[in-house]
């Protein structure tokens, strides 16, 4: 079983971590800061440049920390958060990845939650911290949190889509 968790651990988190990366940089075919920032206002995100840059920061972090086994429940409620609101992005397409739809990121946020109720293993920084268990309520808190965390963002920083040169706005929108 610890071989297992070690192998779902270092899979999903470094594939959630590259995500990150990907926002940031040019690195792992990456289209830098400024196309991290674009992807997010071409998404419907305010916020620009640190938008891009929490949310890749999140995914690095979260996925190191995962990958790690460390602070288990914690990195897979980051996890959780940020790969939902990649969820939403892609819900309007359907489920399945050959759509461009939410597939994969539902794969990762299961697998996350999944790690917040195994727990990382043996073969963990949590194990070697003499964190051998989390207590149940955290794992089914981080598991209700995460993706919650991950819908409020996406209602906090989506904007709505501006009104077209020579449309009526609704009253409630002026």
């Amino acid at each position: 079983m610890d071989a297992g968790l070690l192998i779902l651990r270092l899979v999903v988190g470094l594939l959630i971590a590259g995500h990150g990366v990907q926002k940031v940089s040019f690195r792992l075919g990456g289209k830098g800061l400024a196309g991290g920032t674009e992807e997010f206002r071409g998404d419907g995100f305010r916020g620009g440049r640190l938008t891009a840059l929490t949310a890749g920061a999140s995914q690095i972090g979260s996925g190191l920390f995962l990958a790690a086994g460390l602070l288990t429940p914690l990195a897979a409620m980051a996890a959780m958060g940020v790969m939902t609101v990649a969820g939403t992005v892609k819900w309007s397409k359907g489920l399945w990845v050959q759509n461009d739809g939410y597939e994969y990121p539902l794969v990762l946020v299961v697998a996350s939650a999944s790690l917040a109720l195994a727990g990382p293993g043996r073969w963990s920084a949590d194990h070697a911290l003499a964190v051998t268990r989390w207590p149940v309520w955290i794992s089914v808190a981080v598991i209700v949190l995460g993706p919650a965390s991950g819908l409020l963002t996406r209602v906090v920083l989506h904007r709505t889509a501006p009104a077209r040169e020579g449309t009526q706005q609704p009253p409630s929108a002026r």
